[in-house]
């Protein structure tokens, strides 16, 4: 009794991979197939075009940062210079 229970089983298992091979290799499914694959093609070229637009944009901030900082040390270096010849300045005339 118990072997023709896994006979069965096995039986059961062979008919069933067996028709899923069919199902599986049919026009119908290698449409889907096909559709998806399309599917994740125009995903994956959705994502990079969103990728590539955010490098853009990121490329874009960090310029206009770099341009910040720059002006910034050059505003530094100006008060610098000031400030030294406002020293020079008041140390000759208290001589």
């Amino acid at each position: 009794m118990f072997d023709l229970k896994k006979i069965g089983l096995f039986a059961g298992g062979v008919l069933f991979g067996t028709a899923g091979m069919k199902i599986l290799g049919s026009k119908d499914a290698k449409k889907v197939y096909v559709h998806c694959a399309a599917a994740g093609l125009r995903a994956k070229e959705a994502v990079m075009t969103t990728v590539t637009n955010i490098q853009e944009n990121a490329e874009d901030i960090l310029a206009e940062a770099e341009e910040i900082n720059e002006k910034r040390r050059e505003e530094a270096c100006r008060e610098e210079v000031d400030d030294e010849e406002k020293e020079t300045e008041a140390s000759e005339d208290a001589e």
